[in-house]
C-alpha cells in the first residue's frame, strides 16, 4: 500500500455545535477495525488446504470480537461516544432480536448470537467517538479487507485445485481461510469502489491504487460473483455521480468509464455472457440458482402474531435447511417485521443524510457503501446480524458524522484587579 492510504486521519472542518475532536485517532483504533473484520469472516466455506476445525474457527472469530470490545473499552476508558442515529437503529435491533430469541425457539444458539450482536454493537459505540467524518476508517476497511484478500491468493498460488474447486464449479473461495465466493467477491468489490473514489479525490497516488484495484479486479472475476459485481458498478455510478458537478476528475472517470463499458460490451459480449451465466441454465437463473423456491416457502410458512412482529430469534440465515440469501426475508424470519422496519430506516436514515450533505469524497464513499449495501441485500443475507454489511454501513456512517471541532484552549481567569488607594495614586503623579 502507497504512502498516501497509510497516513493519519484528515483534518475535518470546524463546525459550530460539533463535539469536541480527540487529539488523533490510536493505532489501537485500527486494530480494533480489523479485529471486527475477522469476527465477520464467518466460520463456513470450503475446504482448505490444513483442515480446520469449526470449533477452532469459532474460537478465533469470537475470540477476535471479544479482543476488539475489550481494547475498545481500554482505547476509551471513559467511554466517551458520540450520537449515531446508525449504532442507535442497531441497538434497537438488538433489543428485539433479544425479545425474539428469548422463547429459544431457534435454540439455545440464538442467545449466543445475541451476545455476539450485543458485543458488536458495544464495540460500534465505543469506537464512535473517532467518528469525525474523515477518512481514516476508509484506510482501515481497504487495509483490512486487502490483507483477507491476500490470503486468498495466496492459497490460489499455493493450491490452484483447492482454491477453485469443482465443488463450486471453478469458483474462487480461501483455500487458507474457509471463505466463499460470494464473500470473496463481495470484499474485493467494496475495496475496488473505495480505492476508486479515492484516486478521483486525490487521496492517493496512482500506483497505490492499481496495486490495489488490479488484483481485486482479477480475484472478483475468478469468482464470478454477480451480485458484488452490480453492486460495484451500480454503487460507484451513483458515487461518482454524486461528484460530477463539483470534480473535474470524476466527470473524467465517468466519461471513461462509459467508453471502457460499451467497448467491452461490444467486442467481449460473448465472454461476458458465458461469465455472467456460470454454465446455468436459463430456468435456473430465471430462479435465481433456486433462491426463489426457498423465498416461496418461506413466506408460505404459517406464524403466529408474535412471530410475524418478532420473528423466530436470531439463527443461521436458513429456512428448513437452505440458505434464505435475503436480507430482508431473513430478518422477517428471524427479527419480524419489527427488524424489518429497523433495517429499512437503517438503509432510509443512512441514505436520507447522504443526500443532505454537501458533496464530497466522504460521501461519495458513503453513497458507494449504502448502494452496494442495498443492492447486494436482495440475494444475500447480513443486514440484520454482526456481518461486514454492518460494518459497511458503519463505515458510511463514520463518513456521514459531522467533523468535530478542535478542542478550544483553558482561558485562564483574569487576576483580580487590585485596588490603588489615592494617596499612593498622587505619589505616583509627583
Amino acid at each position: 500500500m502507497g504512502e498516501n492510504l497509510t497516513r493519519g486521519p484528515d483534518t475535518a472542518a470546524t463546525l459550530p455545535g460539533a463535539e469536541p475532536r480527540p487529539a488523533g485517532t490510536p493505532k489501537t483504533v485500527g486494530i480494533v477495525w480489523g479485529l471486527l473484520i475477522l469476527n465477520t469472516l464467518g466460520s463456513a466455506g470450503a475446504k482448505t488446504i490444513v483442515p480446520l476445525p469449526r470449533s477452532l474457527i469459532q474460537m478465533v472469530t469470537m475470540g477476535s470480537l471479544v479482543a476488539a470490545f475489550a481494547l475498545a473499552l481500554a482505547v476509551n476508558q471513559r467511554v466517551r461516544i458520540r450520537s449515531s442515529a446508525y449504532v442507535l437503529l442497531l441497538s434497537l435491533l438488538l433489543v428485539s432480536s433479544v425479545i425474539s430469541s428469548a422463547s429459544l425457539e431457534s435454540g439455545t444458539g440464538a442467545l449466543f448470537r445475541c451476545f455476539r450482536l450485543t458485543l458488536f454493537v458495544g464495540t460500534l459505540w465505543l469506537l464512535s467517538r473517532w467518528w469525525d467524518g474523515s477518512l481514516t476508517f476508509v484506510r482501515y476497511h481497504i487495509r483490512a479487507y486487502f490483507a483477507v484478500l491476500g490470503s486468498v491468493a495466496l492459497g490460489l498460488v499455493v493450491s490452484p485445485g483447492k482454491a477453485l474447486p469443482g465443488l463450486y464449479g471453478g469458483r474462487l473461495v480461501g483455500a487458507l481461510w474457509p471463505l466463499t465466493p460470494p464473500q470473496i467477491g463481495q470484499y474485493a468489490a467494496v475495496i475496488i469502489g473505495l480505492t476508486a473514489l479515492l484516486v478521483i479525490g486525490k487521496r492517493t497516488d496512482r500506483t497505490s491504487a492499481v496495486l490495489v484495484i488490479v488484483p481485486s479486479l482479477v480475484l472478483l472475476a475468478l469468482t464470478h460473483t454477480r451480485t458484488a459485481t452490480l453492486g460495484l458498478l451500480l454503487g460507484l455510478a451513483l458515487a461518482i455521480g454524486s461528484l460530477m458537478l463539483t470534480s473535474a476528475a470524476a466527470r473524467r472517470f465517468f466519461t471513461w468509464a462509459v467508453l471502457i463499458s460499451v467497448v467491452a460490451a461490444v467486442g467481449f459480449a460473448s465472454a461476458l455472457q458465458t461469465w455472467f451465466l456460470r454454465g446455468q441454465s436459463q430456468e435456473n437463473f430465471s430462479s435465481l440458482t433456486g433462491r426463489a423456491k426457498v423465498w416461496n416457502a418461506l413466506l408460505a410458512e404459517p406464524r403466529s402474531a408474535a412471530e410475524k412482529a418478532f420473528g423466530v430469534g436470531l439463527g443461521d440465515k436458513s429456512f428448513g435447511g437452505l440458505p434464505i440469501d435475503n436480507s430482508w426475508l431473513a430478518v422477517y424470519n428471524e427479527q419480524g417485521l419489527i427488524g424489518v422496519t429497523l433495517v429499512a430506516a437503517i438503509i432510509v436514515v443512512l441514505g436520507g443524510v447522504a443526500l443532505l450533505r454537501p458533496p464530497s469524497l466522504q460521501r461519495a464513499c458513503a453513497i458507494f457503501l449504502i448502494s452496494y449495501c442495498a443492492i447486494a441485500s436482495y440475494t444475500e443475507a447480513g443486514l440484520g446480524d454482526a456481518s461486514p454489511y454492518l460494518l459497511h454501513l458503519a463505515l458510511a456512517a463514520s463518513l456521514l458524522a459531522a467533523p468535530a471541532r478542535a478542542a478550544a484552549p483553558l482561558a485562564l481567569p483574569e487576576a483580580p484587579r487590585r485596588h490603588i488607594p489615592r494617596w499612593a495614586r498622587r505619589s505616583e503623579v509627583t
